[in-house]
């Protein structure tokens, strides 16, 4: 068979892509805040893993994903050759973005923020994930307010976000600016519809012949009207002539076309975001964590944060009130308080111990009302403006289960001992493709892939006589998946409508049990055997960067590989 050619980015181990485990999520209620019934979900561990998590949930459901994902400016690789550099971010970045674009629903959408360092390799992987035809805008966003008089080139004063639809028929929101960005619009003559923009006129001249009808306009004159123009029939524009609803250029013989700012429900987005009073810039975001946190010193600060009047925008555009929006490399929380304050459902996923320095603490404040700062004050529903917040919410705090295997001493794969019966049940609904539910009524009906296709997971061991009660209780056309540790050979097809497998026989070879850390992978990488070894000691707490130490003190037993996928770590300011 003939396969076409296509335009790809080829890269080191673009061919080697993790077969990650599915782990369920574990709620810790003494973390979690607020309102008890809330969904808002914070995720504490590997990113790549959570997002697999999510899967199953909500493929389909994410109305919005905001990321900031680390822009590689060099600090994390800088002992690497340039290549491998570069091919480690990508498949970084691919493994990610890959699994978001299964979660983002039908009128969903991506926006990344990035800078030149690899935003234009960016705009390529995204191309092959999205498809090129849902490539929707390069977004330019002033990101500093005073420029680097240092620079030895230029002074880079802004970042780019990237944008994608999960399909190619995406329409954005319109913005309805304020008075003073209204140029356009007047309404001298006091139009009931409100502001309008008097349109070019609308003559014959612009189109196909055969595509207009004539209208005779009050000075008798004969125009040709393209049937597109308002989507009305030649009688029906007859009579709005008649009835003077229709405006013409002074001689007759044209007709212009007001474009009412109501109707339209203001304007589309610009790509150029560079008023910093509707989208605010780096320095700003610090100034509202110091608000926020007086008592903090300057170290304790989260160094790259976004300002919340960026992500206001990218939601108003994106989403409506109720909305899911995700951020898998939530930083210091931006996207999640935005989202709060803005009435959306939001997941925010983080590795970084600052999870709990800084998200938590500032969530907590987001759900109390006292987080007075970024968009919370001023008139609601303006763009740019704050939103009048006064609290309410709250969010549920999740960590990853541990991998469901693990090799004892002889190094065989077992169940792993921290998991208990309920949490094996949903580790291997999870695995199965079911849903994990537990019948209150019939224990064997623990979840359930269809309405009558079942799973029951059990750690004892299973007999013929087992087989029996079960399947004297179940119905018609009901389905079971049985997976147990152990059980009678007797028990092998005994019914045709019950299949038993054993744990853990029945998952091995399917992925990577026993990996809790997918952000830094460079195994199997080409190597210079010349080059001085280099061991990556981890990310700051508090987003500073990587450091690294010397090869006379590595350790004998390994080396240690830094968090770098897991933080809204941006580029330098």
């Amino acid at each position: 068979m003939n396969h076409k050619p296509k335009l790809e980015l080829t890269w080191i181990g673009k061919d080697k892509q993790p077969k990650l485990e599915p782990r369920i999520l574990i709620e810790d209620p003494e973390k979690s805040y607020g309102d008890k019934n809330t969904e808002n979900m914070l995720i504490y561990g590997d990113n790549l893993l959570a997002l697999k998590a999510l899967e199953q949930d909500f493929a389909g459901k994410i109305k919005c994903a905001a990321i900031d994902p680390p822009y590689n400016t060099g600090s994390a690789f800088e002992h690497y050759d340039d290549s491998i550099e570069h091919s480690l971010w990508l498949s970084l970045m691919r493994d990610r973005l890959q699994i978001i674009h299964g979660l983002l629903s039908e009128d969903g959408t991506i926006w990344v923020c990035i800078d030149d360092n690899e935003g234009h390799y960016l705009k390529i992987l995204c191309d092959e994930i999205f498809g090129r035809q849902c490539f929707v805008a390069t977004v330019i966003w002033r990101s500093t307010d005073n420029s680097n008089n240092d620079a030895k080139q230029f002074s880079v004063d802004h970042n780019m976000i990237l944008v994608y639809s999960k399909t190619s028929n995406w329409r954005s929101k319109r913005l309805m600016p304020d008075d003073s960005k209204r140029k356009h619009f007047k309404n001298p003559d006091n139009d009931p519809k409100g502001p309008y923009f008097d349109g070019n006129p609308i003559s014959s001249p612009h189109f196909r012949q055969n595509l207009c009808y004539d209208v005779i306009s009050p000075q008798g004159n004969i125009i040709k009207f393209p049937t597109n123009g308002w989507r009305w029939s030649k009688e029906r524009m007859q009579e709005m002539i008649e009835k003077g609803e229709i405006r013409f250029t002074q001689d007759g013989k044209s007709i212009r076309r007001r474009t009412y700012l109501q109707e339209q429900g203001g304007l589309p987005p610009s790509t150029l975001w560079f008023d910093l009073s509707e989208t605010g810039h780096n320095r700003q975001a610090k100034y509202e964590q110091k608000n926020l946190f007086p008592e903090w010193t300057k170290e304790e600060w989260f160094q790259t944060p976004k300002p919340e009047k960026l992500l206001q925008k990218i939601l108003m555009i994106a989403t409506d009130e109720g909305d899911w929006t995700l951020d898998s490399f939530l930083g210091s929380g931006t996207t999640a308080a935005v989202a709060q304050k803005m009435n959306r459902r939001w997941i925010g996923i983080e590795l970084g111990e600052h999870c709990h320095t800084h998200c938590i603490p500032r969530l907590q404040k987001v759900c109390d009302g006292t987080d007075q700062g970024g968009i919370s004050p001023s008139v609601p529903s303006r763009e740019g403006q704050g939103v009048g917040w006064k609290g309410g919410g709250g969010f549920k705090y999740y960590y990853l289960a541990p991998s469901l295997l693990k090799q004892d001493k002889y190094n065989n794969w077992v169940i792993n001992p921290e998991y208990n019966g309920n949490m094996l049940a949903s580790a291997m609904a999870k695995h199965e493709g079911f849903r994990y539910q537990p019948d209150e009524q019939i224990y064997w009906k623990q979840g359930q892939s269809t309405e009558k296709d079942f799973i029951y997971t059990t750690t004892q061991f299973i007999t013929v006589e087992t087989l029996d009660r079960i399947h004297e209780e179940m119905q018609s056309g009901e389905s079971l998946l049985i997976c147990c540790k152990s059980f009678s050979k007797a028990c092998d097809y005994s019914y045709s409508n019950i299949t038993i497998k054993k744990i853990p026989k029945m998952l091995l070879g399917r992925c990577e049990f026993g990996k809790e850390d997918y952000s830094l992978n460079i195994i199997n990488m080409p190597v210079d055997p010349n080059e001085p070894d280099f061991i990556p000691m981890g990310i700051h707490p508090f987003g500073k960067g990587f450091n690294s130490i010397p090869s006379s003190k590595k350790k004998k037993n390994g080396k240690t590989e830094p968090n770098l996928f897991n933080s809204e770590n941006g580029g330098e300011e």
